[in-house]
């Protein structure tokens, strides 16, 4: 089992992970074919690293999760 913390990845970071432009990440969000974001603060949201890997690793057949 892994014990390292899981990190919140922002948005670039998670472009540059995926290859995916902003408005297709955003689309795959509405489709529930990419992971949600997570809430930092008021203005501010990023992606749990653990969910990116997860999509990195099958992204053809990811669905999200009621999470």
């Amino acid at each position: 089992m892994n014990d390292t913390p899981d990190r919140i990845l922002r948005l670039n970071t998670v472009l540059d992970r995926t290859g995916l432009s902003r408005s297709t990440l955003y689309r795959k969000i509405e489709a529930g074919t990419f992971p949600r974001q997570v809430r930092i603060a008021v203005r501010c949201a990023g992606w749990r690293e653990s969910a990116i890997r997860e999509w990195l690793q099958n992204p053809m057949s990811y669905r999200a999760g009621d999470c």
